[in-house]
């Protein structure tokens, strides 16, 4: 008989079969452009996780996006020709010696007083493990004082909000070192073994789809394990949890940081395709964005959340580039949103998820041969 275990592995199946066929059909514009929008799908994935099944609604999201973004940005940025070209014996970022005050020596380790914090990004592959843990131990971080006191509900929101605005005011502030406003633009492209990641490149989409197809499967089995199963305890009643002996905080500080490991490998892909970070990764408009992916597409489904994300993205640049909809494509966003909130409290894939079960009681009565419907059952058949 069917189940709606097989179900979910045939949607897991096609929709990572659609995002691998992708190169089929289209052109290198846009594959660019979705890759793009894969990555925010990952984006949805790591929502769902903390908020879906942790019940953490995290309104700093974009921090730890934006810290993985900025990680592999500062290694491409020494990468890039401008950075070789700047007569020195190593690379030294264009805008530094902008910033730089006269007479001052051109080498990262002087050229101000905190460029030696750029040295160890010559490497890439420092800048790609930075990128995953610097992220993951910031909400480690996080999450240990803030579970560990037993804070919850909108206060967690409120504190990652703080959090996320302040690093943004940091990164902003930081001129000499970070290039303010601008951000990090003029980077190299990603190298593995001499081979350069053309962001237009078809291998450069099937390093972001693989990817995004990856992190789904390995968190849709996480949270299958124990201790997902647990942690979906802890959302529902936190209390009872506790009493039967589960350190709570423990799960809740795991999975947040997973969840921030998740956002920190979208941002260094979002770099990889788009070739540019910028402190608009840490606005507040673009962390909750993230919530309304996930709301959309169903959060408390990790593939639900993805699809939102994509779907949601999709829908917004087709809408901004139709000349009748230029000034009201904002208006169509908040509107599919409001009447997603109203119909599908659950999002898209709370709708699928009634149409399947559904779907599995008839087929299921027609293959026990349910007499009520014409059939004939297993017993009488027997006779």
């Amino acid at each position: 008989m069917l189940t709606k275990r097989h179900l979910d592995f045939a949607a897991y199946a096609i929709f990572i079969i659609l995002i691998m066929a992708a190169p089929l059909v289209m052109d290198e514009f846009w594959l660019n452009r979705v890759a793009k929008y894969l990555v925010f799908g990952m984006l949805g994935i790591a929502v769902a996780l903390s908020w879906g099944y942790a019940g953490i609604l995290n309104l700093g999201q974009g921090l730890f996006f934006g810290l993985g973004a900025y990680m592999l940005a500062m290694s491409l940025k020494l990468a890039s020709p401008t950075s070789l070209a700047q007569g020195s014996d190593t690379p030294v970022p264009d805008f530094m010696l902008w910033n730089a005050e006269p007479g001052a020596v051109t080498d990262l380790c002087c050229i101000n007083r905190a460029s030696w914090l750029w040295i160890p990004f010559q490497s890439q592959w420092f800048g790609v493990a930075m990128g995953l843990v610097v992220p993951a131990l910031v909400a480690g971080a996080i999450g240990w004082v803030v579970f560990r006191k037993r804070i919850a509900g909108v206060f967690v929101s409120i504190i990652t909000l703080a959090f996320v605005l302040l690093v943004r005011l940091l990164i902003i502030d930081l001129q000499p070192i970070t290039n303010g406003f601008n951000g990090l633009t003029d980077l190299g492209w990603f190298t593995v073994g001499g081979f350069e990641f053309d962001p237009y490149m078809v291998e450069t989409y099937y390093v972001v789809a693989g990817s995004l197809a990856v992190v789904l499967i390995l968190t849709r089995l996480l949270v299958e394990t124990r201790a997902g199963l647990i942690l979906q305890a802890i959302r529902d009643d936190q209390n009872r949890v506790r009493y039967l002996g589960f350190d709570v905080p423990h799960y809740q500080v795991f999975f947040f940081s997973v969840s921030a490991l998740i956002a920190g490998l979208a941002g260094m892909l979002y770099v990889v395709v788009a070739e540019f970070a910028s402190p608009t990764f840490m606005d507040l408009t673009f962390s909750i964005t993230m919530v309304v992916w996930a709301a959309v597409g169903g959060r408390s489904s990790l593939l639900g959340a993805c699809i939102g994300a994509i779907l949601i993205n999709t829908i917004e640049a087709t809408a901004s580039e139709t000349e009748a909809l230029v000034e009201a494509w904002k208006a169509i966003i908040g509107l599919v949103f409001v009447l997603v909130v109203l119909f599908l409290p659950r999002g898209i894939a709370g709708f699928a998820d009634d149409l399947s079960n559904l779907l599995l009681a008839r087929l299921n009565r027609r293959r026990s041969g349910d007499p009520a419907r014409g059939g004939t059952a297993p017993a009488q058949a027997a006779e």
